[in-house]
């Protein structure tokens, strides 16, 4: 199951630094001062690969069309950020954006497409040329596709996703099971 954690709740992110900057986000509706001050951030909660537990992380994105897109920088250490490993066993998660909690499903770009939407990182934020250049990895590219627009909700910091698969369904679908049972 991927949510983030009810208001109140301890958090799952074991850094300090981290946990403040979610603590802020949440606070001030996804705004966040100092460093990160104007810088596009969201939060994503994935699910821990190996505790199964919900793990949520600051991270800055790009928009691409409807698509929100991270980069497993990790400052350019020689391994994946562990949000990044999490999404690799379980794609399903959840972002905070804007005063609102979206289902998505990661999808790892590669070739042509990752070139071009790194490049686009680099130039908004160069810091990103040098992450690269630190680490011998290639640094993924994650898109984050909105698994269905009707399941976005008003976050009361943080309105926590079901189980996959038990969505609400839309209203037309509800409409349409209600007249096919009478």
């Amino acid at each position: 199951m991927t949510h983030a954690p009810a208001p109140g709740a301890a958090d799952s992110n074991a850094n300090p630094f981290n946990q403040r900057v979610i603590e802020e986000f949440r606070a001030h509706a996804g705004r966040v001062g100092g460093d990160f001050e104007g810088v596009p951030l969201l939060l994503l909660t994935t699910t821990g690969r190996r505790s199964g537990l919900p793990r949520t992380t600051p991270a800055t994105y790009l928009r691409d069309g409807g698509d929100w897109v991270v980069f497993a920088a990790n400052g350019g250490d020689g391994t994946d950020p562990a949000w990044c490993r999490n999404l690799r066993a379980h794609p399903v998660a959840t972002v905070e954006h804007e005063g609102r909690a979206h289902r998505v499903e990661a999808v790892f770009t590669e070739g042509a497409e990752r070139d071009r939407l790194y490049a686009q990182q680099v130039a908004v934020s160069p810091q990103f040329a040098d992450f690269q250049e630190r680490t011998d990895r290639l640094i993924p590219v994650v898109r984050l596709r909105p698994a269905d627009a009707a399941t976005a909700s008003p976050c009361a910091w943080p309105t926590p996703a079901p189980p996959r698969g038990t969505w609400p369904a839309s209203p037309a679908s509800r409409w349409a099971r209600s007249r096919a049972s009478s």
